[in-house]
C-alpha cells in the first residue's frame, strides 16, 4: 500500500499544477512553468498525457538504475559528505538565472529574498534562534508549504480574480488530444532522457528530491533545446524534463533506501519504518539475505507505475474538464484546500497566516513580473547550502582549501561559475 501511494502521488500531484498552477507535491513546482502555460492555450489533455507517460518512463528508467545499479549508485553517494552537499546546493542556487527568463535581476533579487527567508528559525550550528520575533512557531523556520501555496495557488486566485475575464469565455468543448505526435515524441525524448538520468542521481542523494532534481533537468533541458526560448511559455520538452526528473528521483531515492538504509526523503522514511515494522532491515545486507523480496519491491513499483500511468491517461480529459468549473466555485476551493493544507501539516494557524502573506507576496510578483521560481529554489536550498557549509567548516576547523578543493566540490564550484556564465554569453552570441 504504501509503495502504491509513494509512487502515485508526485504524479497525481501533477494534476493541480498543470490544470490550476497549484503543485499538488513540492516535485511539481518545474511543471507548472510548462504544463501550466499548456492548459491556458487550450492544451490541458496534451499536457496531462505528456506528464503522465514522462512520468511513468522516469519511474521505469529509475527502477531499471536500482535493479542494475543499486551498488555503485548508493557506494557514489557515499562520498558526499557537508563539503560536497554544499557544492551541491550552491550549483542548484546558480540555476536561479536560467529560471529567471527574461527577468534575470528581478529573478536574482527573488533569489535572495528566498535564501533571506532560509535563515528564519534556529541556527543549524548554535540552535540561537534567528529572525523568530519572540514567536516560538518561527522556531523551526519558515513552512516550505504554505509558502508553496500561498505563492502558486492563492497568489494565482487572486491574479485571476482581478483580471478581466468576461472576454475569454467558456473553456472549449473539445479539450484537444491527449498523445502526442511521433515528432513531438523524438523533440521530447532527449529532455526527457535528460530528466530521467539527473532525477535517479539527484534522487539517490540524501536530503534532495524531486523538487530539486526537476528544477536542474528543466533547467539542463532548457540549455541542450534549439527552441530555449518557449520554456516557461509552455514548452513540451521542459515539460517533459521536469515530469521524467521529479518521478525519476523515487527510484534513486529508493536505492540509498534500500542499500544503505539512509531515506533518500520523507516518503522513503516512512518506508524504513514500514520495513523495521515487519522486521526487515534496510541496508547491504538486505541484498544478500532477502534478494528476492528487493525484486519484489521493485516489481511492485514498477507494477503501481503503469496503473497510475494508465490511469492518468483515462482520466486526462475527464479531469481538464474541472476548468468548466465556475470561476467563484474553482477560487472558493483553491483557497479552502489551501488553508486546510496549510493547518494540517503542523496544526498551526501561523502556517495559515504564512500562506496567506505568501498568496499577497506572489500575486504582487506577478503584478510586477517578478518570477517565482527562484524565491522559492532559494527557500529549498537555502538550508541545506548553510547548515552543509556551516558543518563543513567545523570539520575543516576554518580551512577553505580543505573544502573547496575537493575533487566533488571543485566539479560543483565549475559547473556553478558555467552556470552562471551561460546566459552572458548566449547574449552575446
Amino acid at each position: 500500500m504504501l509503495l502504491g501511494i509513494y509512487v502515485g502521488a508526485i504524479p497525481a500531484g501533477g494534476v493541480p499544477a498543470l490544470l490550476l498552477n497549484v503543485p499538488g507535491t513540492p516535485a511539481s513546482i518545474a511543471a507548472t512553468w510548462d504544463g501550466y502555460a499548456l492548459t491556458r492555450q487550450g492544451k490541458a489533455g496534451l499536457a496531462l498525457g505528456v506528464h503522465a507517460l514522462f512520468a511513468l518512463a522516469g519511474q521505469l528508467a529509475s527502477l531499471v538504475f536500482l535493479a542494475v545499479l543499486a551498488f555503485p549508485i548508493a557506494s557514489f553517494s557515499l562520498r558526499f559528505g557537508p563539503a560536497e552537499y554544499f557544492g551541491l546546493a550552491l550549483f542548484g542556487i546558480s540555476l536561479m538565472a536560467g529560471v529567471s527568463g527574461k527577468h534575470v535581476a528581478k529573478g536574482l533579487l527573488a533569489g535572495m529574498a528566498g535564501l533571506a527567508l532560509a535563515t528564519v528559525g534556529l541556527d543549524p550550528i548554535t540552535a540561537a534562534p534567528r529572525y523568530t520575533f519572540g514567536q516560538s512557531e518561527f522556531l523551526d523556520g519558515i513552512a516550505f508549504v504554505p509558502v508553496m501555496i500561498g505563492l502558486f495557488g492563492l497568489g494565482e486566485v487572486l491574479g485571476q480574480m482581478t483580471e478581466r475575464r468576461t472576454a475569454a469565455g467558456p473553456p472549449p468543448e473539445d479539450l484537444g488530444r491527449i498523445w502526442p505526435s511521433v515528432a513531438e515524441f523524438r523533440a521530447m525524448a532527449i529532455p526527457g532522457a535528460v530528466g530521467a538520468g539527473l532525477g535517479t542521481f539527484v534522487g539517490a542523494i540524501p536530503a534532495a528530491g524531486g523538487d530539486i532534481a526537476a528544477v536542474i533537468a528543466w533547467e539542463q533541458a532548457r540549455r541542450l533545446s534549439r527552441r530555449a526560448q518557449e520554456f516557461g511559455k509552455g514548452s513540451l520538452e521542459g515539460l517533459a524534463a521536469a515530469a521524467s526528473a521529479c518521478n525519476s528521483a523515487i527510484g534513486g531515492a529508493m536505492t540509498t533506501m534500500l542499500t544503505l538504509g539512509i531515506p533518500g526523503d520523507a516518503p522513503s522514511a516512512v518506508l524504513i519504518g514500514a520495513l523495521l515494522i515487519h522486521g526487515i532491515q534496510p541496508g547491504p545486507l538486505l541484498f544478500q539475505g532477502n534478494r528476492p523480496l528487493v525484486y519484489t519491491i521493485i516489481s511492485l513499483m514498477a507494477m503501481a507505475a503503469v496503473l497510475i500511468a494508465l490511469v492518468g491517461l483515462a482520466g486526462a480529459k475527464p479531469l481538464a474538464r474541472a476548468l468548466r468549473i465556475p470561476d467563484a466555485w474553482l477560487w472558493s476551493g483553491i483557497i479552502l484546500l489551501g488553508v486546510v493544507g496549510s493547518y494540517a501539516l503542523n496544526n498551526s494557524l501561523t502556517d495559515v497566516w504564512v500562506m496567506f502573506v505568501a498568496g499577497i507576496v506572489g500575486f504582487l510578483c506577478r503584478r510586477a513580473s517578478i518570477p517565482l521560481g527562484p524565491l522559492v529554489l532559494g527557500l529549498i536550498l537555502g538550508p541545506m547550502m548553510e547548515s552543509n557549509l556551516r558543518r563543513a567548516l567545523v570539520l575543516a576547523r576554518g580551512d577553505w582549501s580543505a573544502i573547496l578543493l575537493k575533487p566533488l566540490v571543485l566539479f560543483f564550484l565549475v559547473a556553478t561559475v558555467a552556470s552562471l556564465a551561460a546566459p552572458l554569453f548566449r547574449k552575446r552570441a
